[in-house]
């Protein structure tokens, strides 16, 4: 319910939903379910790995947010936040990231949940991650992506031959 009022603020700040918006809904909680059922990811004891593993992640999430959008087919809820922010505001994709995350973490820690270093380092890393990949990317913050509407029409476009 969250992520469709985050998608329906995105949308009115500009930034309709795609392709990628319906396929990283589904997508990102199957394979967390995926990850979670089949231990593909093994929790450590060891705070070194754990770092380690926190700081993986942050630049993985960077990466994995220049390849999904760079299609320009669409971005996830909260993405296409940051997207509509980032163009409303002419903010860098840090900054509005990372108000996005830390406001994220404040509301979750007021709904009770918990609150530890590796919250706090994802909040304020996680913009920083992503705007690195996207300038090493080469990805145009302002390009405009592909609505669903729009997808629909050019694939019934094509299939009919116009």
């Amino acid at each position: 319910m969250i992520g469709l009022i985050v998608l329906v603020i995105g949308w009115a700040l500009g930034f309709a939903p795609g392709f990628g918006t319906l396929a990283n809904m589904f997508f990102v909680g199957l394979f967390i379910d995926l990850n979670m059922s089949w231990n593909l990811i093994v929790p450590s004891t060891n705070l070194i790995h754990q770092f380690l593993t926190l700081f993986l992640s942050i630049a993985l999430i960077g990466v994995g947010s220049l390849f999904y959008l760079k299609p320009r087919l669409g971005a996830g809820p909260r993405d296409g936040l940051m997207m509509g922010l980032v163009r409303r505001y002419d903010r860098p994709v840090s900054t509005v990231r990372g108000v996005i995350e830390v406001t994220v973490l404040i509301i979750g820690y007021l709904l009770g949940g918990p609150v530890g270093i590796g919250t706090v380092i994802n909040a304020f890393g996680l913009g920083y991650s992503v705007q690195l990949a996207f300038r090493i990317g080469k990805y145009d913050r302002k390009s405009e992506h592909l609505d669903l509407l729009e997808l629909i029409n050019n694939l019934s476009g094509k299939a009919t031959g116009d």
